[in-house]
């Protein structure tokens, strides 16, 4: 494969800004559709729980599949495969998101809550196809516009730090937003708790997402060249006859080398990276989800907690998110993983001990930015790292990372929900101490889960299996 390589920075800051609207509505989806659902809307804690399990679920079982198609279709004309689904994706996010943050068109106090639930559900099932299809798009880009290890772990980086941004955004309109309406009124009740007052905040900050979003996907589409797709015979491992690229023979590898995706089946690197991908997912989304949670019921802390405690979090994973190249470079990518999950780890044992920190939880946010950001990129350059030079099925690979995550995700939040000890009203005196435990589950417990999947790495390092043949034995190619 020839090196193909960004030409900075142009082409790099247009790539890192291709996923800003997707980072924009997962920050409102994590952090603030329970809260919504639950804290202002009043739905019950099962039915919240259902609809991002819905929502998880569909995007669970839609990134596979559009993994395999993005490898598949040839894309619209010269317009690239990878962009023309990405295109897709974002137009899908844009007409459904704003429905998903809004009160239920014809609904009232009166409506049952199965009814909205049914309302909402078409809504969330697009959007998360939508989100898939720009995810695997756009991470399916890395490994065919660098080839270094390094640039990749730079780029996953770039990206993220745009996430970070993102996310801000989000926690910082949403700041604005609370501390206007504070200004407005004079009840502690309304201005303190949320309820259905708070209806107008979360419509104008999903208004907002969209339209911060959609800029930022058009500078992507215009700045990012996406270079040709392999001809169909290659990809298939077919008899290479003019397409094989003209190398010097001591480097030529054979053409059934190139992976379809039933082979990464086959191979144990799939395996380990994709435990060690949905762990961190686990631990990221799950405590970006239930910290708003924390942060109202068992901390009792004003809700514009709930818009600066993340905002800490990611201005803290934002400010590391630079180092992640020369300090993965000079200690790898694994040990640099490592580091990351100490600091969650840091952060589960600080709100185990002190279960009233009031002001302190400054300082655990920093842990949990800081730590946060450092595994989820070196997650996805592990998964680079996976894919290398195999291009042609990377999008399944991301794919089927991403579906164990959505998966584990969904099911989590359903169960945290299922076992929550308050049934018949928003909070009772037992969420006090339940989201205390959750939050030193979420990062402690599957933190250990993520250490032992980060051993099997450290003990087996990531390697691709190669096949002579579909159906001959698989020999290791060191």
């Amino acid at each position: 494969m020839t090196a193909h390589i960004l030409r900075p920075p142009q082409s790099r800051l247009s790539y890192s800004v291709g996923h800003f609207l997707n980072d924009l509505c997962a920050s409102m989806w994590f952090t603030y559709l329970l809260v919504f659902y639950h804290s202002v809307l009043g739905f019950e804690n099962t039915y919240a729980g259902v609809l991002l399990l819905v929502g998880q679920i569909a995007d669970g079982v839609c990134t596979p599949l559009i993994g395999y198609e993005s490898d598949k279709t040839p894309g619209c004309g010269s317009y690239g495969k990878r962009k023309t689904w990405h295109l897709v994706g974002t137009i899908s996010v844009l007409l459904s998101f704003p429905f998903i943050f809004n009160q239920c068109l014809g609904c009232n106090l009166d409506t049952p809550q199965w009814v909205s639930l049914t309302y909402f559900t078409p809504f969330i099932v697009i959007f998360q196809f939508g989100w898939a299809a720009t995810q695997i798009s756009h991470l399916s880009l890395i490994p065919e516009l660098v080839t270094c290890e390094h640039e990749k772990v730079e780029l996953t980086a770039y990206r993220y730090a745009f996430t970070v941004i993102a996310n801000i955004t989000v926690y910082a309109v949403a700041w604005l937003m609370f501390h206007f309406q504070t200004q407005e009124g004079d009840d502690p009740a309304i201005t303190e708790n949320l309820g259905l007052v708070d209806i107008p905040v979360f419509k104008g900050l999903s208004l907002t997402v969209v339209g911060i979003g959609a800029l930022f996907s058009l500078l992507f589409h215009l700045g990012t060249r996406e270079k040709g797709a392999r001809p169909r015979q290659e990809e298939e491992g077919s008899s290479p006859g003019e397409c094989q690229p003209l190398l010097n023979k001591t480097t030529v590898a054979p053409p059934t080398s190139l992976l379809q995706w039933k082979h990464w089946l086959r191979q144990p690197s799939f395996y380990q990276v994709a435990v060690l991908y949905m762990s961190t997912r686990l631990i990221v989304n799950l405590s970006q989800t239930y910290i708003s949670m924390y942060l109202t019921y068992t901390l009792l802390l004003p809700k514009k907690y709930i818009a600066t405690i993340p905002l800490v979090m990611f201005l803290s994973g934002f400010a590391s998110s630079f180092i992640m190249k020369p300090l993965s470079k000079l200690i790898g990518k694994c040990m640099t993983y490592f580091l990351g999950l100490l600091l969650i780890l840091a952060f589960s044992f600080w709100v185990l001990l002190d279960p009233h920190m009031g002001g302190k939880v400054y300082g655990t946010a920093v842990l949990l930015g800081v730590g946060s950001a450092t595994i989820l990129v070196m997650s996805l350059a592990m998964t680079a790292e996976l894919i290398g030079d195999q291009t042609q099925s990377g999008a399944f690979v991301y794919g089927a990372m991403s579906f164990t995550d959505k998966v584990a995700n969904g099911l989590g939040v359903m169960i945290i929900q299922t076992l929550h000890p308050c049934r018949t009203m928003v909070c009772c005196p037992g969420c006090v101490w339940y989201y205390h435990y959750i939050m030193v589950i979420v990062t402690g417990g599957v933190g250990v889960l993520a250490a032992l999947s980060l051993c099997t790495i450290l003990i087996w390092p990531i390697k691709i299996v190669r096949c002579k043949k579909l159906n001959s034995s698989c020999l290791s190619h060191f």
